[in-house]
């Protein structure tokens, strides 16, 4: 049914010829233009006007690849599913309100044909020319609306009903995208809370080496625990002479005054 909707859009915008394009787009990704112009029968540049007039309404959206090769660019193209619904749509709407304006005009209104000239007129014009028609000279007659109203009734019938199955199908497509949004969203979040992590987990073993290399800076080495321990034996050893020559001095002196 969905298939049935996008090829009726895809010919309202475009033409009949342009329908089967829908075949090979719907339910894909990045499809090689030139594949689509092979399976449409058509030159690549038949393909790609086709294809430029479904984007500008956003039916279509491409990407490209430089072929190294060759080195031109090839455009893969993707079907927009929901937006070609959504335009479906407001043209359906569009024809929907056409069709209950004609009703409304053709059960409030009268109308007058010339049966000679097979012309239908309003009551306006009628009367504007004496209800006799400028072309022929015939008398204009009572249009008979009954059948007209009965054709108008039965198309606005056929567009709701194609009108409700469009908007289902519009909501189902809308319903994907915003689940397929709300797997990126925690995928992008849980993205971000394992590099904030790895960033922590970094930031840790950063902090552990430097702590380390600080210590390892601080704490002596066994020749520095020698030198020091020398220099403090070398101190001692110079504050015992100083000592036994202050003792030698003071006895001296005693000496002397005896």
């Amino acid at each position: 049914m969905q298939i049935k909707f996008l090829k009726s859009i895809v010919e309202t915008l475009v033409n009949k010829q342009a329908a089967p394009i829908i075949d090979l787009l719907v339910d894909k990704k990045n499809v090689n233009e030139f594949l689509i112009a092979k399976k449409l029968k058509l030159t690549i540049n038949q393909t790609r006007n086709i294809l430029y007039k479904l984007s500008d309404y956003g039916l279509v959206s491409f990407i490209r690849k430089k072929d190294k090769r060759k080195g031109w660019y090839i455009y893969f193209w993707t079907l927009n599913t929901f937006q070609s619904l959504k335009l479906l749509e407001e043209n359906l709407k569009k024809e929907l309100g056409g069709f209950e304006i004609q009703l409304k005009n053709r059960t409030e209104k009268r109308y007058y044909v010339c049966n000679t000239c097979s012309i239908e007129i309003n009551e306006e014009t009628a009367l504007l020319n004496s209800y006799i028609c400028p072309e022929c000279e015939e008398v204009y007659q009572l249009s008979e609306n009954k059948s007209v109203v009965n054709e108008l009734e039965k198309n606005i019938s056929k567009i709701k009903k194609e009108l409700d199955l469009v908007e289902n199908e519009r909501k189902i497509e809308g319903e994907k995208i915003e689940k397929k949004k709300v797997i990126k969203i925690k995928s992008a979040e849980k993205k971000v809370k394992a590099d904030r992590k790895k960033n922590r987990e970094i930031r840790a073993k950063s902090a552990k080496k430097e702590f380390r290399l600080s210590n390892k800076i601080k704490k002596p080495s066994k020749s520095q625990k020698i030198l020091k321990i020398f220099k403090k034996l070398k101190k001692n050893k110079n504050k015992n002479k100083s000592i036994s020559k202050s003792k030698s001095i003071s006895k001296n002196k005693n000496k002397n005054k005896r």
